[in-house]
């Protein structure tokens, strides 16, 4: 389909969601996240990998011993993968494909030091709006790559690895995970309109990757009920898996999420919600299973 330019579109909102007739009557509907965004962008620096096949990529990257971690000690390595279009906020990706929370100083503290990749596709926006360059198989290789490069370069720190991403950065999670089995010690594939087979999943964990397997129930691009829904009963059956499938998606507020750029997409913007680390700004969790959020999930697998 095609997207709307972000950076010269302002969100609506007062739009009314057509899922809106499920609300209940003590729910709300909430237009806005409530922590504070394009604030960390500084904390990460910009390389160039070069590529033949795709075009040299864009990547970010943010250190945690260089911004004070003990260089002592080991870290975890999370990539996050962006959706389609989000590559041409350029440094507000870092923003829109879920990284930026979480190289701040409290998350940081939570997974108890982490360093954070942030590559972008080379996309194009079509005079139609349609995007070109999105995330494909030709771009597994590369992306493995840098993620190798960045753990050389940092091997006296580095310990587990996970890969992380929504909507197509969804569907590329599973792609990478697919592709190199065994290499990642978790990952969470985000609202997703591409789901691996059942064995191929069970392959996947096999191989020593624990799984957060997220998608909102009303999703506006991605339909559960076409993506999730058959599958969900065997979903919930595997080893080492979070399936973690809310009836609403919200955000740090409590009120449902809605987001409207001339389509409604609050549902299938579940990245919101879980870069408030999947607990409410009271403190209740999303979730019993993920008590500590996402920090605490990443924590407790290193």
């Amino acid at each position: 389909m095609a997207l709307p330019d972000f950076k010269k579109t302002e969100q609506d909102k007062t739009a009314v969601p057509e899922w809106a007739k499920y609300l209940s009557e003590n729910e709300f509907i909430s237009y806005q996240t409530t922590y504070k965004s394009k604030i960390y962008f500084d904390l990460f620096d910009k390389y160039l990998y070069p590529c033949e096949e795709t075009g040299d990529i864009r990547y970010y990257v943010y250190d945690p011993v260089k911004h004070g971690a003990d260089k002592n000690k080991k870290y975890p390595v999370l990539m996050w993968l962006h959706g389609a279009s989000n590559s041409l906020m350029e440094e507000g990706c870092i923003m829109c494909c879920g990284a930026e929370q979480y190289a701040s100083p409290k998350y940081q503290q939570e997974m108890g030091g982490a360093y954070i990749i942030v590559p972008l596709a080379n996309e194009e926006r079509t005079e139609e709006g349609w995007i070109k360059g999105a995330w494909d198989k030709i771009h597994s290789k590369p992306i493995k790559a840098i993620f190798d490069k960045v753990c050389e370069e940092n091997k006296d720190n580095v310990s587990k690895k996970f890969v992380m991403g929504a909507s197509s950065g969804g569907y590329f999670t599973w792609q990478l995970l697919e592709d190199y089995i065994g290499f990642f010690d978790g990952a969470i594939p985000i609202a997703s309109g591409y789901l691996p087979s059942i064995d191929k999943i069970k392959e996947i964990i096999k191989g020593g990757t624990r799984l957060i397997i997220a998608h909102g129930r009303y999703d506006e691009m991605a339909d559960f009920n076409e993506c999730i829904a058959p599958f969900e009963k065997e979903l919930n059956a595997l080893p080492d898996t979070i399936c973690f499938f809310p009836k609403w998606v919200y955000n740090g507020d409590g009120g449902v999420s809605s987001v409207f750029y001339g389509f409604e997409m609050g549902q299938h913007c579940m990245i919101n919600w879980i870069q408030n680390n999947l607990i409410f700004d009271d403190g209740t969790p999303a979730d019993e299973r993920l008590k500590n959020g996402i920090t605490g999930w990443v924590r407790s697998i290193i």
